[in-house]
C-alpha cells in the first residue's frame, strides 16, 4: 500500500520501520517540547498524511517509553479524510513533590533517551520532560476500517457474560479514595 505524505516542516522525518518485521512506523516529534509533571502536550511531527479511503492510522505508544519513563501516548485515529498534521498526545503522569508534599525543582530536563539536559539556566519540576525535535516519540499503523450498520432492538441476544463488567471476569483490586 502507498500512503502519500506531506511534509509540513523542514524538521519532519518520513516515517520508518525500526526492523523489517515491526508493525508500527515510527513518528518523530519535528520539534522541541516541554511537558512537565502532570501536563498533556501535543508533539507535532511535521507530517500530513493521505490515508486511503477504508483506513485509518492508530497512533499507539512505544513500549520502551511507557516502561522506562512517565510519559503516556494517548491512542488516537487519523481519519482518511484529515489532512491536517499529524500530532501525538502525551501526558506526563510523574510527580513533582517529594513524600512531605515539598515541590522539587531542578535546572535540568529529563528525556526519552534517559539522558538530561540543561535547562539554559531556568529552573523547572523535577520530571519535566523534553521532548526533543527527532526523538521517535510513538509508533503508527495503517489499518482497515470496517464500517457497521446499527439495528435498534428492544432485546439483546444472551450470553455466557451478560452484562457483567469491570473486573467480572476476576479482577479484585480495588483503589481506596
Amino acid at each position: 500500500m502507498n500512503v502519500n505524505i506531506k511534509r509540513l516542516s523542514p524538521d519532519a522525518q518520513i516515517p520508518a520501520y525500526a526492523h523489517a518485521t515491526d508493525a508500527g512506523f515510527d513518528l518523530v516529534a519535528s520539534e522541541d517540547v516541554i511537558i512537565e509533571p502532570g501536563e498533556t502536550a501535543c508533539v507535532p511531527t511535521g507530517l500530513a498524511f493521505e490515508i486511503p479511503k477504508g483506513y485509518e492510522m492508530q497512533i499507539r505508544p512505544r513500549s520502551g517509553i511507557t516502561l522506562k519513563t512517565p510519559l503516556r501516548v494517548q491512542l488516537g485515529t487519523v481519519d482518511a479524510g484529515y489532512r491536517g498534521e499529524v500530532g501525538v498526545i502525551v501526558d506526563n503522569i510523574a510527580e513533582y513533590r517529594n513524600s512531605l508534599g515539598e515541590e522539587l525543582f531542578r535546572e535540568s530536563f529529563d528525556s526519552v533517551d534517559g539522558n538530561h539536559y540543561p535547562t539554559g539556566g531556568g529552573m523547572f519540576y523535577v520530571n519535566t520532560y523534553l521532548i526533543r525535535k527527532g526523538d521517535r516519540i510513538a509508533q503508527a499503523l495503517i489499518k482497515p476500517v470496517e464500517r457497521v450498520m446499527f439495528t435498534e432492538v428492544d432485546a439483546l441476544g444472551d450470553s455466557d457474560r451478560g452484562a457483567g463488567g469491570f473486573g467480572s471476569s476476576g479482577t479484585t483490586y480495588r483503589k481506596e479514595y
